[in-house]
């Protein structure tokens, strides 16, 4: 079976299970089916994923651990450059460019990160964003099997963001399978030390990453409070806020001088 349609097996298998599970929280209304899968990828990440992050991080040299990180970020910058100018930021989708040229040239097919070097700054786009600042509203939070958070417009960008992977296209097949689980487990490697914090500091760990993902998320979509898109969004947001009747303030008296 294919990868994408194992994604859309586990999307379709998402939105039944979650029509069984509801919650009173507006924004989170598939609480009950989020926590079982939070549970499940919890010990997925326990048996499998984290020990081998570990085992990666402490085994493999760190220039060559930069160097993975580096490639496959290379070959992000291709779909992320894609989603700028979709998105109609032509400036940024132009530096995105720029940046996977001179990696990908210069910096020995993206093993080495030249273009932050030159001051291109380094941007993340996907699909999902590209939806929200069209117009498509986010939809309840959504805990997906191994993949984690999301909601129902981001998995609905899922198999988009999959199609348009550079890394999608490489062949041989084992090849491309090799590269995948490399680029997971030195993701997760780069999130050892934030998880272990995690751990430690909540003590409810489900809503503690269901709200900060979701705040990352939201400022990610319209590109924080001070982008071009978050300035829209909060003048949008100002524009729908009730306004406060002002409260009649009686003018003093003037004051009269008596003969």
């Amino acid at each position: 079976m294919s990868t994408f349609r194992k994604l859309t097996l586990a999307v379709a298998v998402t939105a039944a299970l979650s029509g069984c599970a509801t919650s009173n929280n507006p924004r989170d209304p598939f609480e009950g089916y989020n926590r079982a899968m939070f549970t499940f990828n919890d010990k997925v990440d326990e048996v499998a994923l984290k020990p081998a992050a570990t085992v990666y991080k402490n085994v493999t040299p760190s220039f060559v651990q930069v160097g993975v990180s580096n490639f496959f970020g290379n070959l992000s910058d291709v779909w992320t450059a894609a989603n700028n100018l979709l998105q109609g930021k032509v400036g940024d989708g132009m530096s995105d460019v720029m940046r996977v040229a001179l990696n990908s040239t210069f910096g020995l097919l993206g093993v080495l990160d030249i273009a932050s070097e030159a001051g291109l700054q380094k941007h993340n786009e996907d699909f999902g964003q590209t939806l929200g600042l069209w117009g498509v509203p986010s939809g309840p939070y959504v805990v997906l099997p191994v993949l984690g958070p999301s909601t129902v417009r981001d998995t609905a960008g899922l198999p988009v963001d999959i199609a348009g992977d550079p890394w999608r296209q490489k062949r041989p097949d084992h090849v491309r399978n090799v590269g995948t689980v490399v680029r997971v487990v030195d993701k997760r490697a780069s999130l050892l030390d934030a998880s272990t914090l995690l751990e430690d500091a909540a003590l409810d760990r489900y809503e503690f990453v269901r709200d900060g993902w979701m705040q990352r998320r939201n400022s990610q979509v319209y590109d924080g409070e001070d982008g071009p898109k978050g300035k829209e969004k909060k003048a949008e947001l100002e524009d729908e806020a009730p306004v406060a009747p002002q409260a009649i303030i009686p003018e003093p008296a003037e004051k009269t001088t008596s003969l």
